[in-house]
Formats: C-alpha cells, structure tokens, sequence
C-alpha cells in the first residue's frame, strides 16, 4: 500500500507560481510511475501531468505545456508540480496518485493509489 498526501495548494492571482508536493509512504515509489490529476468544478477529472518511474520521460496535458513542471525525488519519496504563469481555469482540485508500472502513465484507471487532493485557486 500507498499512502499520498498532497500539498501546497492555495489562492494565488492570475499569473503567479505554487509548487505542489505529494508525500508518498507505505512504500517506495522508486518503481512506481507517478502523476497528477485536477478536477474542477463541473467537470471530468483529467491527467495533468505524469513522470516515469525513472523520470526520464513526461507527459503533460496540451494546456499546463511550459508552465507546469512534474519532478520526483525518489530518494525522500516525494513528487512535485511546479505550476507557472497561473490562470483561472486552472482552478481544480488537484490530485497525486501512484502507478505500480514500470513506464510513464497517462490513463487515470491504470493509477491504484491517490491522495485526498488539494485545492488550488487561480483569481483574475
């Protein structure tokens, strides 16, 4: 089992940076392709971001493409997203979750374990 706890979410304005965490324990997730997820209001929750379980590849949806950046660490079992060059519709709760795969994931249902979200607010 994998236990995932985000955090860093916020209010930010229009334009501005946070940087997401996701704190892993339970297991290593040195073997484990990670990523992360929003959902806003009224809408389907969609793959934001994913790294392989090297970190030698990622994926990112078209609309985050240069301003969000995924990163791990798999040495303090942890996984970030840097979020630049904030905008409203990026408002969404956002989620990390752990793939037990040897690659670089994208389909939400290939992901076994996720955190509990945190929220992130983006005012114009």
């Amino acid at each position: 089992q994998v236990q995932l706890v985000e955090s860093g979410g916020g209010l930010v304005q229009a334009g501005g940076s946070l940087r997401l965490s996701c704190a892993a324990s339970g297991r290593t997730i040195r073997t484990y392709a990670m990523g992360w997820f929003r959902q806003a209001p009224g809408k389907e929750r969609e793959t934001v971001a994913a790294i392989h379980w090297t970190g030698i590849s990622t994926y990112y949806v078209d609309s985050v493409k240069g301003r969000f950046t995924i990163s791990r660490d798999n040495t303090n079992n942890m996984i970030y997203l840097q979020m630049n060059s904030l905008k409203p519709e990026d408002t969404a709760v956002y989620y990390c979750a752990a793939a037990n795969t040897l690659g670089l994931v994208v389909r939400q249902d290939e992901y076994a374990y996720w955190g509990q979200g945190t929220q992130v607010t983006v005012s114009s």
